[in-house]
């Protein structure tokens, strides 16, 4: 146990709806931190640092690359549909950098 952990020593109750606490577990869960994390970087105005972002980012680029190669080998025969997955791709993408996603990597 870490002397910053040993540190944390009070506990503190929070009453929420059963909706409102999962939600809450959902964006801990996303933005890869524990509900404490997440609550101590919410109250006091802290980023989370999530490592999830760059790893969905990755992908996206990863599956990106796979749909043009799809797009490549059958001659462009489904270029509308791997045109809208690209641009769908793309926009994802775009969205996670300016934080419109779930796992932004803000409190």
């Amino acid at each position: 146990m870490s002397s910053e952990q040993r540190k944390k020593t009070v506990a503190l109750a929070v009453r929420l709806t059963p909706d409102e606490a999962e939600a809450i577990r959902e964006k801990a869960r996303d933005g890869g931190v524990t509900v404490s994390e997440f609550f101590r970087a919410a109250a006091l105005g802290r980023k989370t640092r999530s490592t999830i972002d760059a790893q969905v980012i990755n992908e996206l680029r990863r599956l990106g690359g796979l749909q043009k190669k799809i797009h490549n080998d059958t001659g462009g025969s489904y270029s509308k549909e791997t045109a809208d997955i690209l641009r769908a791709i793309k926009d994802a993408i775009e969205r996670l950098g300016r934080g419109d996603l779930q796992g932004d990597g803000q409190a």
